[in-house]
């Protein structure tokens, strides 16, 4: 029976590992944490100017097939990540591995029928009702995660005791692991959301926020854009971030074609995260955000392509932008530097 792994992105891998070992009696080996092994692992393998979460979630798939996995799961799609599962499947197979690479997104979205072949492929007595029910517990939990660290974000920063908000976050995902049923989980994340909600915070009336935008690889794993959240947090500002699981999987769609009928400045889809980001830095912008950052990988198209957008419609609103791009070899001194100067400048700006 086939041992099946997954790309690992922020804390998402808790709520994958819980729908996988529900769906299937196979052995489902969960990846270790990204490092700097896993980067160069990636990097050894991969073209040179392929976009860096490549490299990122190829330098998983090789660790997890390191520890026994032969099955590896992929989900991409709306840009050139949703070409990733076919030619990462054929690198690790020049490289002497066989594997199979299942990619679950195709035309940028999940087809049911499709992915229901594939999971027969997987288990032959996968069962369609699994995938129905654990599936919308699997949901569930992405959002009351997601709902979770928008209020994390909002207020992490003034904290009274520091680290009550970590550890009652830490806490319930662990809880989360072992989730009975619907009912069970949402139980569980009540308790811990009152739990998150009664730790003290002292928030001043004015505080520095800054929206979080761009490409979501770069935006969700906090190893590919060198903890950027904890940067701010520690610098007492307040973060609105919109690409999380729930906005992908839930609202993306929907939110995008009425953002089409009402923003001027896109006429046609960019592609990915692109016309999001227009969409959002407008947001921003009408909601009095003192500053927005944008986040892009390396060789990322679609973002590269926006940049004068959120450019004209920042300076025409007289909010500033900084644009980072993170790879491989991004210098974390580098990136630091550039955002203490970005918090200096938005601070003289708020006095």
């Amino acid at each position: 029976m086939s041992k099946i792994s997954y790309p690992i992105i922020g804390d998402y891998n808790i709520p994958a590992e819980y729908l996988l070992k529900h769906l299937f009696k196979n052995q489902v080996i969960i990846p270790p944490p990204i490092t700097n092994k896993t980067i160069e692992l990636g990097v050894q393998n991969s073209p040179d100017f392929v976009c860096t979460p490549f490299k990122y979630t190829l330098g998983t798939m090789l660790e997890a097939i390191s520890k026994g996995a032969d099955t590896l799961i992929q989900l991409g799609g709306g840009c050139r990540y949703g070409y990733y599962a076919e030619l990462q499947e054929k690198i690790l197979k020049d490289l002497g591995y066989k594997v199979k690479v299942i990619n679950l997104i195709t035309k940028g979205k999940p087809e049911i029928k499709r992915i229901i072949n594939l999971f027969k492929e997987i288990d032959p007595k996968f069962k369609i009702r699994k995938l129905f029910y654990y599936g919308f517990i699997t949901m569930k939990m992405l959002k009351y995660m997601d709902k979770v660290d928008d209020y994390l974000r909002c207020n992490k920063a003034f904290e009274v005791e520091k680290g009550n908000l970590d550890s009652w976050r830490a806490e319930m995902l662990l809880k989360f692991k072992t989730t009975k049923g619907l009912i069970h989980l949402y139980k569980t994340y009540k308790y811990y959301f009152n739990k998150i909600k009664k730790v003290r915070i002292n928030k001043p009336d004015k505080v520095i926020k800054i929206g979080i935008i761009g490409e979501l690889y770069t935006l969700m794993e906090p190893f590919a854009n060198n903890y950027l959240e904890k940067d701010l947090i520690a610098n007492k500002i307040e973060i609105k971030r919109f690409t999380t699981a729930t906005y992908l999987l839930m609202k993306k769609n929907k939110i995008m074609k009425k953002a089409f009928k009402q923003n001027k400045e896109i006429k046609y889809q960019l592609g990915a995260d692109a016309a999001d980001n227009v969409m959002n830095t407008k947001w921003l912008c009408q909601h009095n955000f003192d500053g927005i950052i944008h986040l892009k990988s390396a060789f990322c198209t679609p973002e590269i392509g926006v940049m004068p957008i959120i450019s004209k419609i920042a300076e025409k609103e007289d909010v500033p932008v900084l644009f980072l791009t993170f790879d491989a070899n991004t210098s974390e001194i580098g990136v630091k530097t550039r955002l203490e100067a970005f918090y200096d400048m938005l601070e003289m700006r708020k006095k």
